[in-house]
């Protein structure tokens, strides 16, 4: 890092002790390993809040398919917002400001997750359902189709640096 750039609170674990040596590595490779990091927390995010949900629902006697669908819709959104929040702090380092900027940018945002779900639902139908494959394979495969996907549409519309 130069001594005149802003270190944010990853820049200065990688200072640490025994992290020094895995330093360089992470400068030349941070967007990738933030965007896989936060990949991986909001996928905690997304169990966390869909458990909560789930719970909180059959408590007051939901049937199983208002379980399921407002669990799964509540822990999308929780996690799609939590990506966003660090892919635009850390990740990407947005330098979106004003309101209607931000506004702008978190719609991309979603619009950016909602094109992806709507593939991995396509993905999941055709390989699953139509064409028989083992369902957690189609649903690997899907999540990788997905986060490339994702990183690509945060990249290059969400977040592009604007041209000097």
């Amino acid at each position: 890092m130069e001594t005149n750039e802003k270190k944010d609170i990853f820049d200065k674990i990688m200072g640490w002790g025994f992290l020094k040596v895995f330093e360089p590595f992470y400068r030349k490779n941070k967007e990738v390993l933030l965007y896989l990091f936060f990949g991986v927390m909001t996928t905690v995010v997304s169990f966390i809040t869909a458990g909560i949900a789930k719970v909180l629902l059959e408590k007051i006697g939901a049937g199983s398919g208002v379980v399921v669908n407002v669990s799964t819709v509540f822990s999308w959104i929780c996690s799609v917002t939590f990506a966003y929040i660090t892919n635009r702090i850390w990740v990407f380092e947005s330098t979106a400001k004003g309101a209607s900027a931000i506004i702008r940018e978190g719609a991309s945002f979603y619009g950016g997750r909602l094109f992806t779900l709507l593939v991995e639902a396509v993905i999941m139908n055709i390989g699953y359902d139509r064409l028989g494959f083992n369902y957690w394979l189609t649903k690997i495969a899907a999540n990788v189709i997905v986060i490339i996907l994702n990183y690509v549409i945060s990249k290059l519309l969400v977040f592009r640096k604007a041209k000097d």
